[in-house]
């Protein structure tokens, strides 16, 4: 018996991570809104609407592209191998990356990554 999930169904999801305002770049992996704010070191990087594509998935189904953000100011010293977006009260998406220690009064650039919501298998 095959699966289904429409675009419509994926996208749903894709469109609740695109309402993002907040990116923190953290120590660890957080556990809500706040605690990305106190794992982080950064002051929350500014999301807009245009900061988010979505488009066919790369495996199946679809993604969301979150767009690079350069030069951020760092505002501790730390590693950073985690990245969280959430808005004003609500942490929607939690990714690693690759560990980097980061230097109060650096700054540092996010690349491009993205989410993928792929068809059950």
């Amino acid at each position: 018996m095959g699966k289904l999930a429409a675009t419509e169904v994926l996208d749903g999801a894709l469109d609740i991570i695109a309402t993002a305002t907040e990116m923190y770049i953290c120590t660890a992996e957080p556990t809500d809104r706040a605690n990305a704010d106190t794992l982080s070191l950064i002051a929350a990087e500014t999301l807009t609407g245009g900061d988010f594509t979505k488009a066919a998935g790369d495996v199946s189904g679809r993604k969301v592209t979150v767009a690079s953000q350069a030069d951020i100011a760092i505002d501790a010293d730390g590693t950073a191998n985690h990245i969280a977006l959430c808005t004003g009260s609500t942490l929607l998406l939690v990714t690693t990356c690759t560990a980097q220690g980061l230097s109060n009064g650096g700054t540092v650039t996010v690349p491009a990554f993205d989410y993928e919501c792929t068809i059950p298998t």
